[in-house]
């Protein structure tokens, strides 16, 4: 990793001494996914609106649901070629050589998504720890407004895709059935885990053999990620025992980058997201969902 971060997390005070740095480049991700009413209930929109409210300095909006995600899937949120991917940092004024700082008004899991896609192709990123909600409850200062004026020319990024942090609906399928190694972790609270609370999606429920691991249960109540001990003791009675490599999926692909989040931070490197998730899966009836927990 760049000398630029410390780590795959940055707390307000790190980052306010380098706001003016030109190699740190601060990304708010926030998006708006409201919780379903009902079964099928699926809404999404841009956080942009959100951004243009209010700030940290010198941030620009990366859209999760725009050029941050590849709309020719056959599921939303889908993360974008390598080569898009760097086009779209590209017009945000991230070159080659530049840190990524993300941050969001969502409790963390915006971020960490937008982390864990920057991460899957080399570009040094990290997710500040509270996000914006920590970052005024310190008393940083917050700018409105959506003119940020042109993104600098930035040298070209070239990605390097590391394509062992994604998995697809066919190894998630063999690692369920038994047929290959590996443990599922589902981080949808535990209504959509045991299918007691609507879906977004046609079918509730969490793939056979998965684990229980919501990734908002490893954030605090302003989206920081727990102290180490507290970490490492609730993952640890989840994954205990738990086969290489640990899959994780949610219902598209955010909130288990939260969890892959802490997961990195307590040193663990054998992570995958499923980018299709539940929405993915639960689109084909030939592939079973469980219910309960």
């Amino acid at each position: 990793m760049t000398s630029l971060l410390p780590g795959p997390l940055v707390d307000d005070t790190w980052l306010a001494d380098r706001l003016d740095d030109p190699r740190v480049v601060v990304l708010d991700a926030t998006a708006l996914l409201p919780s379903p009413r009902h079964d099928g209930d699926y809404r999404c929109a841009s956080g942009r609106a959100a951004w243009a409210e209010r700030h940290l300095p010198g941030s620009r909006h990366a859209d999760l649901i725009g050029d941050f995600s590849d709309h020719d899937a056959p599921y939303h949120f889908a993360v974008p070629s390598p080569d898009a991917l760097a086009a779209a940092l590209a017009r945000l004024g991230v070159g080659e050589g530049d840190a990524v700082v993300a941050y969001d008004s969502g409790g963390g899991i915006w971020a960490a998504r937008l982390w864990w896609m920057l991460r899957a192709i080399s570009v040094p990123a990290a997710v500040l720890d509270g996000g914006l909600e920590a970052w005024q409850t310190a008393g940083r200062p917050l700018v409105s407004g959506d003119d940020t004026g042109r993104a600098p020319v930035v040298p070209h990024l070239t990605p390097l895709p590391r394509a062992e942090l994604w998995v697809g609906i066919e190894e998630v399928a063999a690692i369920s059935r038994g047929d290959r190694p590996g443990t599922l972790v589902c981080a949808l609270p535990a209504g959509g885990f045991d299918g007691s609370a609507p879906t977004r999606y046609s079918r509730r429920g969490h793939i056979p053999g998965s684990r229980s691991l919501p990734g908002r249960q490893l954030l605090d109540s302003v989206g920081r990620v727990l102290p180490g001990p507290e970490l490492a003791a609730r993952v640890g009675a989840v994954l205990h025992g738990a086969d290489s490599p640990v899959v994780l999926y949610c219902g598209g692909g955010i909130s288990a980058a939260a969890t892959a989040l802490a997961l990195t931070l307590l040193g663990r490197d054998d992570i995958a997201v499923y980018d299709g998730s539940l929405e993915e899966w639960s689109k084909d009836p030939a592939l079973p969902l469980e219910l309960g927990g």
